[in-house]
């Protein structure tokens, strides 16, 4: 089961709606343009069919996606280890800086948001901190090769 965090099923659902919004006007361009004659010299018209292809396979996608995730309130699940829905402050071995990361679904992943780098639990961050705790090393097999963040905080 993929997850997903409120916030998260509220993006999906705003961006459904948007399209569904901008969709009518996509219609109205193709009759316009139908209008204009000839369809197969007619740039506005193609232009505008694959809009609304485009538009139409959009709101596909994520209405299967939403049906096939189920939504987890982070701020119900327990901080005691590294679960989805956590933030968590780290620092790789070996460096200096503290990172922080937020585990979300792969729907919600825009990496960067508010100082926070959000990480999807599939990704391998996500998978080599999920289960660990504070003090915790945590490997992550990263496509570079292996990497080592101890846990600081979870929140």
């Amino acid at each position: 089961m993929k997850y997903v965090t409120p916030y998260g099923m509220n993006q999906i659902q705003k961006r459904i709606n948007e399209l569904l919004t901008e969709r009518p006007s996509i219609l109205k361009a193709i009759s316009i343009a139908r209008e204009m004659g000839d369809l197969s010299e007619n740039a506005e018209y193609k232009s505008a069919k694959e809009r609304q292809r485009e538009i139409d396979n959009e709101v596909t996608h994520l209405k299967l996606r939403s049906s096939k995730v189920q939504v987890l309130d982070p701020d119900k699940i327990a901080k005691d280890k590294i679960r989805f829905g956590a933030v968590v402050e780290a620092q790789e071995v070996g460096f200096e800086e503290i990172v922080t990361y937020y585990l979300v679904g792969s729907d919600e992943v825009n990496y960067f948001e508010d100082g926070v780098t959000k990480i999807s639990v599939e990704s391998p961050i996500g998978k080599g901190f999920i289960g660990k705790s504070i003090g915790d090393i945590a490997l992550v097999k990263a496509p570079k090769g292996e990497r080592r963040f101890k846990i600081l905080n979870i929140k």
